[in-house]
């Protein structure tokens, strides 16, 4: 009988043997590809360029090799990592050039990740992380609405030396920026075209330079709700900026308060005017029209630059709107420090519009690719209008045809 069982067991262990699946051995993990390891990134040959090739390193990354170490050694206490055990950390150098690079040329993360031998999901984190750094540590400096009435009046004068518009505070515009539809979004980023777009709006002073700008807008209602309960408005109507009080305009007794310049797609208000309808004007109407729109260039010279510089901006965007919010506020950080330390690199001769010698119009080099997938505001109506601000708009036509408000050649260009 014992053996009788000791044979049965032995038949069932047997039976286990031949039926057991014999053992894979797991393979090891590894960190990255084969091929990303042989040379990973562009800090060689990005310092390789800073002594053999500036032209070159300028083209590359937007600015000099020394405007290039003022952004890095302002961003890098917030992007470098720590060495681990396993793998050395991307430098803060690698990661502000990847950034650069891509907000330049507006490359794929796939096209990149071969240039710079990162993973793709690495470089998509490093642009993010880079992008809000670099908002954090330019914007108190180079991306700051003024707030006193001496910074304000330094505006204006810019804008009376350059352009001949007085009590004029800046240009307001605005633009769609076109993105992938987000996720479960519906029609939310839906504009008047039928494509998905966050929308961009801001002010720029006579030096093309950004002296507010408001992200992401959701654009289910049309253009003209934009600016009405904009924190603009908010802030205008408050007083929370500290405009000017009224003055006389030179030469004149016209008392006048200080203005912002926008298009069709804007209300007509004490502080912001916009032109006269293109229907039946008069002589002084289409003054007051010219020399508004001549002023108002700055603003479509402003976003031409920002987006032929940072042509990520000029093809839709694959990216959720949040991130693209930040590589907006980015890069016109960039803009406003580039442009303020008056960089040949980054607004050469002829970009920018210019007038001849008879005061013509030069279209600047931007105006030949445009604005790539940006979309202007749509004009529409914007309320009824305020009897003190149609009143203030005709005292600027008369002004503009006096003595001390006429510019010489006004009347060739109407």
């Amino acid at each position: 009988m014992e053996d009788d069982i000791q044979d049965e067991v032995m038949m069932v262990v047997l039976g286990l043997l031949l039926t057991e699946k014999p053992r894979t051995k797991k393979k090891n993990r590894i960190w990255k590809k084969a091929w990303r390891q042989r040379a990973r990134g562009l800090y060689s040959p990005t310092s390789e360029l800073e002594v053999t090739d500036r032209q070159g390193f300028q083209g590359l990354l937007r600015m000099s090799a020394e405007e290039f170490d003022y952004v890095l050694h302002k961003v890098a206490p917030l992007i470098t990592k720590k060495n681990t055990r396993w793998r050395l950390a991307i430098t803060a150098k690698e990661r502000l050039a990847l950034t650069l690079r891509y907000l330049a040329t507006g490359e794929s993360f796939a096209s990149l990740s071969f240039h710079f031998r990162f993973g793709e999901s690495t470089i998509s984190m490093i642009v993010i992380e880079t992008c809000k750094a670099l908002h954090q540590t330019l914007r108190d400096e180079y991306l700051k609405t003024p707030t006193t009435v001496e910074e304000w009046l330094d505006v204006a004068k810019d804008f009376h030396h350059q352009w001949q518009f007085n009590h004029c505070l800046g240009a307001i515009d605005g633009k769609h920026i076109m993105i992938l539809p987000p996720a479960h979004s519906g029609s939310t980023f839906r504009n008047y075209k039928g494509r998905f777009s966050v929308l961009m709006m801001a002010v720029v002073d006579a030096r093309y330079m950004f002296r507010y700008i408001s992200v992401g807008a959701q654009n289910r209602a049309s253009d003209a709700g934009v600016f009405p309960g904009s924190d603009f408005e908010q802030a205008l109507d408050s007083g929370l900026l500290n405009l000017p009080a009224a003055d006389l305009l030179p030469g004149s007794d016209i008392q006048a308060p200080y203005v912002f310049l926008g298009d069709n797609a804007y209300p007509l208000r004490l502080d912001l005017m916009k032109p006269y309808a293109s229907r039946q004007m008069d002589h002084q109407q289409r003054v007051f029209n010219y020399r508004l729109s001549r002023a108002h260039r700055v603003v479509e010279n402003g976003f031409g630059i920002w987006e032929n510089r940072w042509r990520v901006f000029h093809n839709p965007i694959l990216l959720n709107p949040d991130k693209v919010q930040k590589m907006v506020f980015a890069t016109v950080c960039l803009h406003n420090y580039l442009c303020a330390v008056r960089s040949d690199t980054y607004a050469p001769p002829g970009l920018t519009d210019t007038e001849d010698e008879n005061h013509r119009p030069v279209d600047g080099t931007w105006r030949a690719d445009g604005l790539g997938a940006m979309l202007p505001l749509q004009p529409g109506r914007c309320g009824n209008s305020s009897m003190a601000a149609k009143a203030l708009r005709d005292d600027l036509k008369s002004y503009f045809v006096t003595p001390a408000g006429r510019v010489p050649w006004q009347d060739d260009y109407i």
